[in-house]
């Protein structure tokens, strides 16, 4: 009887800041870069060594597309040894978990704790479709499955217009709103005219983030630093597309327009405060 497979899974590894030091435009892409998230009725998934941390997507087209458990998971269900943290960047859909089903507008989010056995995604329309952002960390304990809407959020204002940077930050997943093990995940809208995201730039060597662009108008594109603060390179990011930030590296963009950003973290310190800034002088 033949099988058939609805998703990809690739693995990225770690990197040193001696070797990223060394690579040229093609090379950061390949190990950083993170494109083609979202292929119809299909779950792709890509693994970073670094916290072990997965970053995927599935948008949902001709039916409901269940979660399926990749063979480098050596589980017997994806959420046997993890948690979960999904934002809908999509038309409006519904996730179903272990029989309940949560509906999911655009921008609101969904934890799903492990242990979390049977996961299916489906969109209420296939003509304008759910497209869901997957972030995933290993867990040690179970929490509860909670969908967080977008008043639910603990929102901060920052930045100002003179510098550019007036955005607001929309805390979803986050140890303030509801438990979770070690993922973390947010999103920053900025307002219009401004277009720098995460300044001044940092590190938090106690966490890698990922993120995700995505509200990039058309014939637009972000500029994502990365690496040491005095040793930094840049990414040209376009709509859609994520990117992988070690904890050793600043994580920070500027775009030719504004846009929508979400972030996701994983590591041994749920503080999200807790960041080692670097003045903006000093970046080289």
């Amino acid at each position: 009887m033949n099988t058939t497979i609805n998703h990809s899974f690739e693995s990225r590894y770690a990197t040193s800041p001696n070797e990223v030091q060394q690579m040229d435009t093609d090379t950061l892409r390949r190990n950083f870069l993170i494109d083609n998230l979202f292929i119809a009725d299909q779950t792709r998934w890509v693994l970073t060594f670094f916290d072990r941390y997965l970053t995927g997507g599935v948008m949902p087209v001709a039916g409901p597309v269940t979660l399926e458990t990749p063979e480098n998971l050596k589980a017997s269900f994806f959420l046997e040894r993890r948690e979960l943290g999904i934002i809908n960047v999509g038309g409006a859909g519904q996730v179903i978990a272990d029989g309940e089903t949560f509906e999911l507008a655009y921008k609101e989010a969904l934890y799903i704790g492990k242990g979390t056995q049977v996961i299916q995604f489906v969109s209420t329309d296939g003509n304008a479709p759910a497209k869901f952002y997957l972030n995933s960390t290993p867990a040690h304990a179970t929490y509860p499955t909670r969908k967080v809407a977008r008043e639910q959020a603990e929102i901060v204002e920052l930045g100002s217009m003179e510098t550019a940077n007036h955005r607001v930050i929309n805390k979803l997943l986050v140890n303030s709103v509801l438990p979770t093990c070690q993922l973390q995940m947010g999103m920053t809208e900025l307002k219009s005219g401004s277009v720098w995201n995460t300044m001044p730039a940092h590190t938090h060597d106690r966490r890698m983030e990922v993120y995700f662009y995505f509200e990039v108008p058309e014939g637009q594109a972000v500029c994502h630093f990365m690496g040491q603060p005095q040793e930094t390179r840049h990414i040209w990011m376009q709509n859609e597309q994520a990117v992988i930030s070690p904890n050793w590296s600043i994580h920070s963009g500027a775009g030719t327009s504004n846009y929508t950003f979400i972030w996701g973290m994983a590591g041994e310190n749920l503080d999200y405060s807790d960041m080692d800034f670097c003045p903006i002088p000093a970046l080289r």
